[in-house]
């Protein structure tokens, strides 16, 4: 395998566990640029993506790599320039091994930015899916387009990873600049933003930040929910927010969670971020998913049979990544055989997918994701406490158990140190009105059961 395929190979498998937004911020511009020995050296466009692939992307990097290349046991980053322009699709008559037009059909659409905005021009709202599960994201975002700055500021947007929520935020970026060019729009994601202030206060030009964020008319932000815990990145966003707020510029902001729901925020942001419009975006349904693939296929100009896209749709119901990632199997599978995949040979190519999409747990997952959402002490979970913080979590944990892994009553409270079933039944009654009767608890749960399963 030649380094262009080895890298694109490496970018499809890290596609699928990484936000949209990060991997547009961290491996646009990257590329293999020669493996010597028992290493790969990788071109990185700047210092900020050297380092942020050194301290948090190596491990999985270099895990992939071994995996497709067993000789690869070590990575060198380099920063130099990377040509980034498309290759002719002529290149169709190359072999398989070469084919560029492959390649480009496969293409990664979050790594094409607009250099002024940092925005994908491919985002936009004409190839936006619109079913049940994003309805109400959508108006919104057709309303904050009508007038930025006036309608739903700030607009919140939160939903589980592969939903749709950085391709509609930066269809907004998009539509806005369309609509008026003299506007200044800037996607950054959260990860970007907190590098940008951590080396603005490195190098002592806090000022020059804080003045090039309040020019702009328009501030996406996604993945807001890493700023967490991080005191002085959210000190420093607190004051933009507020300069831009109070000018009426429009503030566009993504998380993976409800904002009440984002651990280690102050309250004071918080409260900026409830100020404006919250909409939430859930898993599509069958037919939005059979809709989103065939758009794909119109996108990579290939067509598979009904009984292929329906047993796609049918068996891929996590995230809308996961749908691409099996269309794009499915190319290579055409491509490979000069042939249509036949069910039983999709069956084979999706089987990992498939496998992880399905839904398989067990008690220490639905524990841990209920940990990490509510941001708690795992011990902290089985006291006997009736503070809200621990007892909240503690009965969705146990309704969760009931519900999803059909554990006896007795066996619950053994878990939960010693229990008496009646206090289990009692949780599980309670939670189990809420989901119906509360909206705020059932996205919660809704969020919880995405991260289980995503797992």
């Amino acid at each position: 395998m030649e380094a262009e395929q080895l890298w694109q190979a490496v970018l499809a498998q890290i596609q699928l566990n990484i936000s949209a937004a990060n991997f547009a911020t961290w491996f646009s511009n990257t590329k293999i640029s020669s493996i010597e020995k028992d290493g790969a050296i990788v071109s990185v466009p700047n210092s900020f993506s050297k380092e942020w692939l050194e301290q948090k992307y190596n491990k999985d990097i270099l895990k992939i790599l071994h995996t497709l290349n067993p000789n690869i046991k070590t990575i060198n980053y380099v920063v130099s320039a990377v040509k980034t322009e498309k290759k002719p699709a002529s290149s169709k008559k190359q072999s398989i091994k070469n084919d560029d037009n492959l390649v480009e059909q496969l293409g990664f659409s979050e790594l094409e930015i607009n250099k002024e905005t940092n925005l994908n021009p491919k985002y936009t709202f004409e190839n936006f899916i619109i079913g049940p599960f994003n309805e109400m994201a959508y108006a919104a975002a057709m309303a904050v387009v009508e007038e930025p700055g006036k309608n739903y500021n700030p607009l919140f947007i939160y939903g589980g990873v592969g939903l749709g929520k950085t391709h509609l935020i930066q269809a907004i970026g998009n539509k806005i600049k369309q609509n008026n060019p003299d506007k200044i729009v800037r996607y950054i994601p959260a990860e970007k933003l907190i590098s940008m202030i951590v080396n603005a206060i490195r190098n002592h030009n806090s000022e020059d930040l804080k003045k090039n964020l309040r020019e702009l008319d328009v501030l996406i932000v996604d993945d807001i929910q890493f700023i967490a815990g991080k005191d002085k990145t959210q000190e420093e966003f607190f004051h933009n927010f507020n300069s831009l707020y109070q000018r009426n510029k429009q503030i566009i902001l993504s998380s993976d969670r409800h904002p009440n729901n984002i651990p280690a925020i102050t309250e004071r942001l918080k409260s900026r971020f409830e100020g404006g419009m919250i909409a939430d975006i859930n898993m599509p349904d069958f037919e939005t998913r059979t809709a989103i693939l065939k758009q794909k296929m119109e996108e990579k100009g290939i067509i598979f049979e009904k009984e292929v896209i329906e047993f796609v749709a049918n068996n891929i119901q996590k995230n809308i990544r996961e749908l691409e990632s099996a269309i794009n199997r499915l190319i290579i599978f055409k491509k490979s055989n000069n042939k249509n995949p036949t069910i039983e040979d999709v069956k084979k190519l999706l089987k990992t997918i498939i496998i992880s999409s399905s839904k398989v747990t067990n008690p220490k997952k639905i524990i841990e994701a209920i940990v990490e959402f509510y941001d708690i002490p795992s011990g902290n979970m089985f006291y006997s406490s009736r503070k809200k913080e621990f007892s909240k979590p503690r009965q969705i944990a146990m309704y969760l158990l009931k519900k999803e892994l059909k554990l006896s009553y007795s066996e619950i409270g053994r878990k939960f140190g010693g229990k008496d079933h009646t206090t289990v039944i009692h949780a599980c009654q309670l939670v189990d009105k809420l989901w119906e009767e509360d909206e705020k608890i059932h996205q919660e749960i809704e969020l919880i059961l995405q991260r289980i399963y995503a797992k």
